[in-house]
C-alpha cells in the first residue's frame, strides 16, 4: 500500500493524472504564445525605410530643394526630426517638415558647397519604436548658384500583396494548431502508459 492507504495502481493513476495536467498546461501555454506571436498585426512590426530622395549615395549636379523620406508605416504628425548637414557639419535644412502619411519632406536652403551631405532622421509611427538612421548624398557645386523654389513632388505609394502574407501566417497558425494537438495526444498516451 502506497500513498495514505491507496494501492500502488491507484497511486500511479493519481500521479499520472497530476503529471498529465502539468504537461497539458505547458502545451497550452506554448500554444497560446504561438497564437499571440502569429496573430500580431503587421503594424506591430518595426517601421522601415522604403525610399529616399535624393537616394542614399546619389551624386547630384543640381541642388535639391527638399529631402523626402518614405517609410513602410504612416508617420505621426508630431515628434519627428530630419536634419541635413553640409560637408562641414553646418545645418542646411530649413527646419520645415511636411508629413503626408508615409512620406516626410524637409525643405533645404540653397546648397553652395560641394561634398557629402548627411541626412539624419528620427521618425515616429504609432505604436512603434522610433525609426532612426542617416544616409548621405554627394553634391557637386554649381557654377552659378540659382535659387529654386521648392515644388511638391508626388510620391508613389508602394503597393504590396498582403494576401500572400496573410495566407502564410494562417498556414503557420494552422500548423501550430496541428502540432499542439499532436503533442497533447502524445502526452496523453505517455501518461496513460505510466
Amino acid at each position: 500500500m502506497g500513498m495514505a492507504g491507496l494501492s500502488s495502481a491507484e497511486s500511479r493513476a493519481i500521479m499520472g493524472n497530476e503529471g498529465y495536467g502539468g504537461a497539458m498546461k505547458k502545451v497550452l501555454v506554448i500554444a497560446a504564445t504561438l497564437v499571440a506571436i502569429l496573430s500580431a498585426p503587421q503594424s506591430a512590426l518595426a517601421n522601415s525605410l522604403v525610399s529616399t530622395s535624393p537616394s542614399a549615395g546619389q551624386s547630384l549636379e543640381s541642388a535639391p530643394s527638399a529631402v523626402t523620406i518614405t517609410t513602410e508605416v504612416p508617420v505621426m504628425a508630431d515628434g519627428n526630426e530630419v536634419i541635413v548637414t553640409d560637408p562641414s557639419g553646418i545645418r542646411v535644412d530649413d527646419g520645415s517638415l511636411t508629413i503626408a502619411e508615409n512620406s516626410v519632406v524637409v525643405g533645404l536652403k540653397n546648397l553652395i558647397r560641394s561634398g557629402i551631405y548627411t541626412v539624419s532622421y528620427s521618425l515616429l509611427a504609432e505604436n512603434d519604436i522610433p525609426l532612426t538612421g542617416s544616409f548621405t548624398f554627394n553634391f557637386a557645386e554649381p557654377q552659378i548658384v540659382a535659387s529654386v523654389a521648392p515644388t511638391p513632388t508626388e510620391v508613389a505609394t508602394p503597393s504590396g500583396n498582403d494576401a500572400g502574407t496573410t495566407m502564410f501566417v494562417l498556414g503557420l497558425l494552422f500548423a501550430a494548431l496541428i502540432v499542439t494537438i499532436v503533442l497533447a495526444q502524445y502526452a496523453r498516451k505517455i501518461f496513460r502508459e505510466r
